[in-house]
């Protein structure tokens, strides 16, 4: 039985995929030759900011570009970014029926913070595991072990949910059950190249697996 869930923030419970993508676009549009566009942003999110930076820059110092970044994310944040359909419901509810819920995301803590408090989740949220919490962000195992952890949670019994492989590379590393969503902009056919011990479609088939009525939400 799963007794504790996780999840990744951006692409997965929060919808800031088109944020992400504007911004690398603003900010790198007199760096990076022409075209550049969504299709090559894609495939690297979920890796950090300075790893994603590298990639399309093709330097290693990206300190510059990284403020850059932050700076244009954060005039744009509020107006861009809502949670994925249901995700308040199943948060709110999975809490209520005593599962113990965190985060694991390679954004850093402030912007985390502001996000999940904007959408009343942040009190849900048993932990809250940033990269600036882990010596070896996702795909690497520890940022996963932390937050179970933190919760005084089993791996055996807890859930990673992430919409990009490094997230469930992370889970499966971790020995956590690993679970990718079909909303992910990768694709479901891409997450289950990874192996993920599930797939969901819809926020709400997370209670199938934790054992609660689909309709639970609604008897909140």
């Amino acid at each position: 039985m799963i007794r504790t869930v996780l999840f990744d923030l951006d692409g997965t419970i929060i919808d800031t995929n088109e944020l992400i993508i504007e911004t690398f676009i603003e900010i790198l549009k007199d760096v990076v030759p022409a075209p550049f566009n969504r299709e090559h942003i894609i495939p690297s999110m979920g890796l950090t900011l300075e790893q994603q930076l590298q990639i399309f820059t093709k330097q290693d110092d990206v300190n510059d570009y990284v403020n850059a970044y932050r700076t244009y994310n954060r005039t744009r944040h509020d107006e861009m970014v809502k949670p994925f359909p249901h995700v308040n419901e199943v948060v709110h509810t999975l809490a209520e029926a005593g599962i113990r819920l965190g985060v694991v995301t390679t954004k850093v803590r402030e912007s985390t913070g502001r996000v999940l408090r904007m959408f009343e989740l942040w009190d849900k949220m048993g932990t809250v595991v940033t990269v600036q919490d882990v010596t070896h962000a996702k795909p690497h195992p520890e940022p996963v072990l932390k937050a179970i952890e933190a919760l005084g949670a089993d791996p055996a019994t807890t859930i990673m949910v992430g919409d990009s492989p490094a997230d469930i590379q992370s889970a499966n590393a971790a020995g956590a059950i690993s679970c990718g969503v079909a909303w992910s902009l990768k694709g479901e056919a891409e997450l289950r190249k990874y192996e993920p011990r599930h797939i969901i479609h819809d926020m709400r088939d997370l209670y199938a697996l934790v054992g609660l009525e689909r309709n639970a939400g609604e008897k909140r």
